[in-house]
């Protein structure tokens, strides 16, 4: 059965080639270069065609007017395919072509195919599924980095170029994309042994180079706008650090957790794990004084002043001793503690009282009658 699949591939390509070669050209066909790109998404699941992959780029090189055709010759050939291998190839030739700073590339958006719901129509099911979960994750990364690309290069064009600092806002929002980025590509992976074949091995290359890419440049952004926002302020801009700030945090296990199955897996060019995004509690304290509008001298101060809110009841306060049974009951008038004190107040008259924080005994100014209008004297302890 696997004989008759790769001679049915193989036909195939021939019949494509054939078709390619008598179409007239146009706008938006070259034949010599389709032919190129049927042969670099061959049928055959040894191997990528990099010879020929390396022609196709050299097209682009010659000139960005064969970026329309390449974008045509391959949307047709991923959408009518029912081959995982040549679906799988098409992405990592559409992935080479992001490699180029081209404005028809930046200006793309998402890609001019679809494969979120592929299914190869040749391999057994109940072994077809994982390639199929390959192929749409792949796709899935590459179709969102393209609108990435985009969204990013349409900012610059409306800052009027990369000198002009973009906003903190910004900058915030391309973090949260670099972070879904990075998710979507922790998805792209074998997810049986029987998958541990060349081709799907080669592909695991190309991802693992765009984790690395992708994680750095997050890592390089995330500390700098940290440091914006300490310096400027804003209470919205520190609530979007602080969730970019703690989502990189539970990200940087994953990553770790994905180079670690890249080394058990075989991967040739892995390297190790890249350095995990930390970011100093300090700076993290301050992101959420910041996000609940306090600074840094108020707290100061209320605390050297002892002011705690706006009640005008006085506090007095004891040195702690051993005896962790004893109460302090705060009413709005008087102090009482809960240690069975007995208070015999009369006119002109000293009370003691058997308080356990103290081994002296007290006198209080002598009782005055007073009406609702008149103010409580002071008490004073001698």
């Amino acid at each position: 059965m696997t004989l008759w699949i790769k001679a049915t591939g193989a036909l195939k390509d021939r019949y494509s080639i054939w078709v390619a070669k008598l179409l007239p050209s146009g706008p938006c066909r070259n034949p010599d270069l389709e032919t190129v790109i049927i042969k670099a998404t061959s049928h055959d699941e040894q191997c990528m065609d990099y010879k020929n992959v390396q022609r196709v780029f050299k097209w682009l090189r010659t000139s960005p007017l064969y970026l329309q055709p390449l974008l045509y010759t391959l949307s047709i050939r991923m959408e009518k395919t029912r081959s995982w291998v040549v679906a799988l190839k098409g992405l990592m030739l559409i992935h080479g072509v992001f490699c180029f700073d081209l404005p028809g590339v930046q200006k793309m958006g998402r890609l001019p195919f679809d494969l979120s719901l592929f299914s190869d129509g040749h391999v057994n099911p109940n072994r077809a599924w994982v390639y199929n979960a390959f192929v749409r994750a792949y796709f899935l990364y590459l179709d969102q980095k393209s609108a990435f690309v985009r969204m990013e290069a349409t900012r610059e064009t409306k800052r009027g170029g990369k000198e002009k600092e973009e906003s903190v806002m910004e900058e915030l929002q391309s973090l949260e994309k670099l972070l879904d980025l990075i998710d979507l590509l922790l998805q792209v992976k074998p997810r049986s042994p029987r998958m541990n074949v060349v081709l799907v091995l080669e592909a695991m290359d190309c991802v693992m180079d765009e984790v690395l890419e992708v994680y750095e440049k997050f890592s390089a952004r995330v500390h700098r706008v940290v440091e914006r926002i300490l310096d400027m302020g804003g209470e919205e801009e520190a609530r979007v650090g602080l969730e970019v700030v703690r989502k990189a945090e539970l990200q940087g296990n994953k990553v770790t957790t994905y180079f670690n199955f890249c080394k058990d897996i075989g991967i040739l060019n892995v390297s190790d794990c890249p350095e995990i995004v930390r970011v100093d509690e300090k700076d993290i304290e301050e992101l959420i004084r910041i996000r609940d509008g306090k600074n840094m001298e108020s707290d100061e101060s209320d605390e050297e002043n002892g002011v705690e809110d706006n009640n005008c009841r006085a506090i007095v306060s004891f040195e702690e001793t051993k005896q962790t049974d004893l109460k302090t009951v705060i009413t709005d008038q008087w102090e009482v503690f809960e240690d069975d004190l007995v208070v015999d107040v009369m006119d002109g008259s000293t009370v003691t009282a058997n308080n356990p924080f103290l081994d002296y005994s007290f006198s209080l100014v002598p009782y005055v009658p007073v009406s609702n209008n008149c103010v409580l004297p002071d008490l004073i302890v001698l």
